[in-house]
């Protein structure tokens, strides 16, 4: 009877409280669509690729800005700010070495980055697709690896422009703080503090948004993912403190002393997959984004039926019954 009982329970559970119900609805999803390869799979490509997409963004950063060390500092911090504090130096190490190689990036270099950056955002699309539900339609190899290419150059530069809106937020903050004598005021300190959060979560919303609804096979509303962009901006703060405690036991273990920061790199991408692909999921599975599909009833076949009688029918028998009669009346009749 107890387990009858607690069979009952997770469904009044879920008609109770309908944010229960939805992320139930959200880790089904997940997990029917392949959630966890696919976040394996982008996971791969990212480690792949951080480096080559480093080494050839940078190179266009700097030829952009003609090769200001201000604006570049300012990005650098961006993307420090944007991961755990365990992976800080190893994201340092590579952008350090994407900056001094960024001017000879060369023909090869630069087929690396395509190679490793278009394999990168084709899964990553795939994935988003999967998520909200959609059947990747077949499309020619070129066209296909065009919109990967296209996609991947759109968030590169969502990415930066990111970057720069949260390090450039706190350094206009800080110079009209200085510029009005409010540098030292404890209150405006604070209001700067909390002034740099919300443009860091805005900016990561404008990117989640473009992300989960532009980057779908099949594009979907914007309006459809704003909740879902919202739920990650704010999920993704909680994931880098979380990433940064965790990190800290894992890169203590003597794996992590034999494959060093690495591991550390894979397991902060992994999550980043998963919970991408997550919010993908519970965005898709929203009331609002449930299209019901009513099914159009079964087609009515039409068909003649012909019977065939073997012997007299039933006009025959009428027949030979109405001559008889008629003989038999005519035969009385004859003297």
């Amino acid at each position: 009877m107890a387990k009858e009982e607690k069979e009952k329970l997770l469904p009044r559970l879920r008609r109770k409280y309908p944010w229960l119900d939805h992320l139930i609805r959200a880790n089904d999803a997940f997990t029917e669509r392949y959630g966890n390869h696919y976040a394996a799979a982008i996971t791969y490509f990212s480690v792949l690729s951080v480096f080559p997409l480093f080494m050839v963004a940078f190179a266009v950063v700097g030829l952009a800005v003609n090769h200001d060390k201000t604006i570049i500092d300012k990005i650098t911090n961006g993307i420090n700010n944007s991961v755990p504090a365990g992976l800080r130096e190893l994201v340092n190490g590579i952008v350090s070495g994407a900056l001094d190689s960024g001017s000879g990036v060369g023909i090869f270099g630069l087929l690396i980055a395509l190679y490793s950056g278009i394999g990168w955002m084709s899964n990553l699309r795939d994935a988003l697709t999967a998520q909200w539900g959609q059947v990747k339609q077949p499309q020619p190899f070129l066209k296909q690896t065009a919109k990967d290419l296209v996609a991947l150059i759109g968030l590169g530069v969502a990415l930066i422009v990111s970057f720069a809106l949260t390090a450039v937020g706190g350094g206009i903050g800080q110079f009209l703080l200085e510029l009005v004598g409010l540098e030292h005021a404890t209150w405006a300190i604070f209001l700067l503090r909390v002034a740099t959060i919300v443009l860091g979560l805005l900016a990561n919303t404008l990117v989640f948004l473009w992300v989960i609804a532009r980057l779908p096979r099949e594009q979907v509303a914007l309006r459809s993912a704003v909740k879902g962009a919202v739920f990650a901006a704010v999920g993704f703060v909680v994931l880098q403190q979380v990433a940064t405690v965790y990190l800290a036991s894992v890169t203590k273990s003597p794996s992590a002393a034999l494959f060093g920061p690495v591991i550390g790199l894979l397991v902060f991408a992994n999550l980043v997959s998963r919970f991408l692909l997550l919010v993908t999921a519970w965005t898709a599975t929203a009331k609002e984004n449930q299209h019901e599909i009513v099914q159009p009833p079964p087609p009515v076949r039409l068909e003649q039926h012909v019977t065939l009688q073997r012997g007299p029918g039933l006009g025959a028998v009428a027949g030979a019954f109405g001559a008889g009669a008629l003989l038999a009346w005519l035969g009385r009749r004859k003297p």
